[in-house]
């Protein structure tokens, strides 16, 4: 009997150690086998997107643009995508029109497809300047759409801050400057391979929006959790260490089921064995 429903699992390789060479691509496995299949093997893989609303779609975000499965993963084929070389980091599935899907690059860019990703456009470059020279390109980490106005989509960046669209991509404006400012505080500053303290507030690993509070944006950086209330004018610290022993955000998402409810994945470092997942039951007030 097939499977009911799949894990994938993207392997993007060693970071910084040229000595160590891994086996990359994308895995996939029945939930209910312990048997992982090896189905994308010739390309470093950073994101895997099931289609929401079709699971024989898979995309896989690579250091060679977008790559597509149309048979829930089994093979993948790299789509129209314009460019070559082009990693991409994240992905978006429009919430009203499900063939419409964004991909986040490094360096940092955007991309967009109209037909369910078999063809892809190249949108008009953001323009961020740079703000922490990194020994790597800075890149789209990913994205969250406005539950009630679609063209409105804000990016986590690594490591650039946030940056913010209402036109569906074809403009976007910097989010980032009350980031650094809080960067000014002694207990925010953080560096760690650039030039710059402002770091550690620009290491933005992800971004959400929840239904139930549709103005309220929350991006996991480096120092912590933050949320603006204002389309990112002002960043407030939502104080995750009262909570957790760890601050590092790796990770904000909200539950599909229930609005209110947030998980947070909080570590150590940029590289460390301990971390812990947290949970919010009211919109990340506790």
């Amino acid at each position: 009997m097939a499977s009911k429903s799949n894990v994938y699992a993207g392997v993007a390789g060693y970071v910084g150690r040229a000595d160590q060479q891994g086996t990359v691509g994308v895995f996939t496995r029945g939930a209910e086998t312990g048997r992982w299949e090896h189905s994308l093997a010739d390309q470093e893989t950073y994101t895997v997107n099931i289609h929401p609303t079709d699971p024989n779609v898979v995309f896989a975000g690579t250091a060679d643009g977008v790559y597509r499965s149309t048979d829930r993963g089994k093979t993948f084929q790299r789509t129209n995508f314009p460019d070559k070389g082009i990693q991409i980091w994240s992905f978006l599935v429009d919430a009203n029109d499900r063939k419409l899907i964004y991909a986040g690059g490094s360096p940092i860019s955007m991309y967009r497809s109209e037909d369910t990703g078999e063809t892809w456009r190249k949108l008009p470059d953001p323009g961020m300047p740079d703000r922490a020279v990194m020994p790597f390109a800075c890149r789209v980490m990913r994205m969250a759409q406005h539950p009630a106005k679609p063209g409105t989509i804000f990016a986590a960046l690594e490591v650039n801050g946030v940056m913010r669209t209402t036109d569906g991509g074809e403009s976007w404006s910097d989010c980032s400057s009350d980031l650094i400012r809080l960067a000014q505080q002694p207990h925010l500053k953080s560096k760690i391979v650039s030039d710059t303290y402002n770091e550690g507030m620009l290491d933005g690993h992800a971004i959400a929006i929840s239904p139930a509070d549709p103005d309220k944006v929350i991006v996991a950086v480096r120092m912590g959790l933050f949320e603006t209330g204002d389309g990112g004018k002002t960043w407030q610290d939502m104080e995750v260490g009262r909570f957790s022993p760890t601050t590092y955000g790796r990770d904000i998402k909200v539950s599909p089921q229930d609005g209110s409810t947030l998980y947070a994945a909080l570590s150590v470092a940029a590289s460390s064995k301990d971390g812990a997942i947290y949970r919010s039951t009211d919109k990340g007030s506790t």
